[in-house]
């Protein structure tokens, strides 16, 4: 008992200022949620997902496929880890075995798939790895031996994609992205501006 009372005293700092009263239930009625959870204690992290994870979940029993619900959840070995517990880890699991027949599709990112619970990585319908570490590359059974050993030398960008409509998996190129990440890349480079210049005096 007093070890259960120095868990929840320790918690009070950690998360009691998500638990109040007098509020407004929180609803996910937009097209895209964004939930930012970075500035949170690891247990807040875990207390806010589970709680979101299982309002959603337990909204789409009865209720039909449509509207589908995406998930995207970043470091998933954090909330469902292979190896010790975690208080959300269940619903993880329970939302890849049946999430897809009740309209709720789970899209988890982790640095490594041999920290996730295996049983939501074999409910996976499609994987996408990049770049393995030679040392796990027994994890991804999915890949062929062949495409395995290739995928260690992997450069950045490079991945591949396993999913049921095509019988083998099929590396592919990650385009560069549409957009600037900071204010260097949205620059023009100099030779941009010289062949606008030239352009531009050409016309004259």
């Amino acid at each position: 008992m007093q070890a259960f009372l120095r868990r929840l005293y320790a918690q009070s700092s950690r998360l009691g200022h998500l638990i109040t009263t007098g509020v407004s239930q929180v609803t996910l009625d937009e097209a895209i949620n964004v939930v930012d959870i970075h500035a949170l204690h690891d247990s807040a992290q875990r207390f806010v997902v589970g709680a979101l994870l299982t309002q959603m979940f337990e909204a789409k029993q009865g209720s039909g496929r449509e509207p589908l619900r995406f998930i995207v959840l970043d470091e998933l070995n954090k909330y469902a880890p292979r190896h010790g517990s975690s208080p959300i880890k269940d619903v993880l699991i329970d939302i890849a075995a049946r999430g897809r027949s009740l309209g709720v599709l789970l899209i988890g990112a982790q640095q490594s798939a041999a920290e996730v619970d295996g049983n939501i990585i074999r409910n996976a319908a499609i994987k996408i790895a990049g770049r393995l570490d030679a040392g796990e590359a027994g994890e991804y059974r999915f890949l062929s031996p062949e495409l395995r050993e290739r995928a260690a030398r992997f450069l950045p960008g490079t991945m591949v994609l396993d999913q049921p409509l095509i019988p083998a998996p099929v590396p592919f190129r990650f385009p560069f992205p549409g957009f600037a990440t900071c204010v260097a890349e949205g620059a023009p480079s100099a030779e941009a501006l010289r062949s606008a210049e030239e352009d531009a005096f050409g016309r004259l």
